[in-house]
């Protein structure tokens, strides 16, 4: 007796009556919900894109895009192995109705459409809050981030340019001297009648790579520039260029060391975890995408959030004007140390010392261990500050420096003596002659009074939420969609790529939500009968 299960159906036999592709899909399954609710979308902008009347019949957006969105749910992003599911996967072959679609219209698509690709983002994001899931009371806003298309160790510097620009001029001059010798022979002997003004492969190919070289040269120029300004020598580090995706910078990798990185920036609505908003920079500077980002929510929803919640990079004056002039609460911890909501400093006669007892209570910046800015009083109209042993600390000097990205002036408060001030050790660091000195700028009341709202109970809870809200998509994106690591090249593109990723992100949140509704009302509508 054969031990082994025989196969119910023999590869070789006829079958009488067809199966349906569509009898192989459950009713539940996830691709038909994705299949739904990409119907509902309106695609006369994408359909507007193609001729409509010339070449051989394409295939409707919509199916290239419900391909891509849903091969990135099942954590498929190369578009080869999408074209191998959707020729060999049951789901796929329903999804486009058993098209046989190449890898490279997969390619092409995904980077032509980055316009149309915004508007199904948002007609996702609006379906979800019609349906009461996003609500805009507050939104996290965070930073991660994902490598770039370029090798690690792939990178040039200024000088390093330079060389290779020159040996390719050495190169040039060469083959121009080569070219003219080949000309002033051709001519003699034959007229092949090709104009003797254009460039020959090997020349123009020469051409190009000096022009690609001259670019990558003034992003390093302008590189180095930008880090003298911050204070940091060029000549003992200077800027690396990413070699083959130069619109990424070289920046510190999340699991550490430093490689070619983007910054993807998103927004997150604190109730259902939705992604609101949705931006990529070539840098660090985080805080500089906060308001495109709320601009970008208004446009989508009609409104501005609530409130906004992200981490200390946020809190910068420039940020907390724009967001009141919108009517916008941040809530971001000021780089520095928790200062209590009643402040010892913050007495009725300035001028007098901080009562012994409070001064245990005193503001200390965790950096220098000694007393914060915050433990000296302004007095504005005598545009003078006060140090917690009431001695004047007067106008010195202004001073214009760059700051994360923007050119920030300063206005600097000196004490013209600190001799014999029972706090010095706590003010000063050892062997400093001169007096203490602090400096402020336009934006210095603001923060304040932004600090002390954060200190109060009311504001540290309402920020507790952007912790788990603003990492959560990250991580699922990262794990779950497979994107550690871009697959194109030019900002352009990858904020592209980025926008694909968050609306399958979206997608399937959404998906959830409608079938856990439709779970439900079968339960319900069960047991009424």
């Amino acid at each position: 007796m054969d031990y082994w299960q025989k196969a119910p159906v023999n590869r070789k036999q006829q079958v009488l009556i067809a199966t349906m592709l569509d009898d192989r899909i459950p009713l539940d399954h996830p691709v038909r919900l994705l299949d739904e609710i990409l119907a509902g979308h309106d695609w006369t902008s994408w359909e507007a894109r193609y001729h409509g009347k010339l070449g051989q019949p394409p295939i409707h957006p919509r199916v290239l895009a419900s391909a891509i969105l849903y091969g990135l749910i099942r954590r498929i992003r190369s578009s080869r192995q999408l074209e191998y599911a959707i020729n060999h996967n049951i789901d796929f072959m329903w999804l486009v109705s058993g098209r046989s679609i190449d890898h490279s219209t997969l390619c092409q698509f995904r980077t032509k459409f980055k316009k149309e690709l915004k508007t199904l983002y948002r007609h996702v994001c609006r379906m979800a809050a019609a349906m009461g899931l996003i609500r805009l009371m507050d939104v996290a806003v965070d930073g991660t981030r994902v490598r770039a298309r370029n090798g690690r160790h792939q990178t040039w510097n200024q000088k390093r340019i330079e060389a290779l620009l020159e040996a390719l001029e050495r190169q040039w001059e060469q083959q121009i001297q080569q070219a003219e010798l080949e000309d002033a022979t051709d001519a003699l002997l034959l007229d092949d009648g090709e104009p003797l003004d254009r460039l020959p492969p090997e020349l123009a190919d020469l051409r190009e790579r000096q022009t690609r070289l001259r670019d990558l040269l003034r992003q390093a120029q302008e590189a180095d520039q930008a880090r003298r300004r911050e204070g940091i020598d060029p000549e003992k580090n200077p800027a690396q260029i990413p070699r083959t995706d130069p619109d990424s910078r070289v920046l510190p990798n999340k699991e550490g060391g430093y490689a070619p990185n983007y910054t993807p920036v998103t927004a997150v609505e604190v109730e259902e975890g939705f992604i609101v908003s949705t931006a990529v920079l070539a840098d660090t500077a985080e805080q500089m995408a906060v308001v495109p980002v709320l601009e970008d929510i208004h446009e989508t929803f009609g409104e501005y959030p609530q409130g906004v919640l992200g981490d200390g990079v946020y809190a910068t004056g420039e940020t907390l004007v724009a967001l009141d002039a919108r009517d916008v609460e941040l809530f971001s911890p000021l780089p520095g140390p928790d200062i209590e909501a009643e402040n010892p400093a913050e007495r009725e006669d300035p001028t007098q010392p901080v009562a012994a007892g409070e001064r245990e209570r005193l503001p200390i910046n965790p950096q220098t261990k000694r007393f914060d800015k915050s433990a000296f009083v302004y007095d504005e109209q005598a545009d003078r500050y006060y140090c917690p042993d009431g001695r004047p600390l007067d106008y010195e000097e202004t001073k214009s420096e760059a700051r994360r990205g923007q050119r920030v002036t300063r206005r600097v408060y000196r004490s013209a003596d600190c001799s014999g001030c029972p706090l010095i050790d706590q003010c000063h660091k050892e062997g400093t002659r001169r007096g203490r000195s602090v400096s402020r700028d336009i934006h210095e009341q603001r923060r304040r009074a932004h600090a002390r709202k954060m200190a109060t109970a009311e504001a540290k809870a309402r920020y507790a939420k952007r912790f788990h809200t603003a990492e959560l998509p990250f991580a699922l994106i990262k794990e779950v969609l497979n994107l550690r690591r871009f697959l194109l090249r030019g900002l352009p593109k990858v904020e592209t790529e980025w926008l694909w990723s968050c609306t399958a992100y979206n997608l399937t949140k959404l998906m959830r939500a409608v079938a856990r509704l439709r779970a439900e009302f079968s339960k319900i509508a069960m047991a009424s009968v």
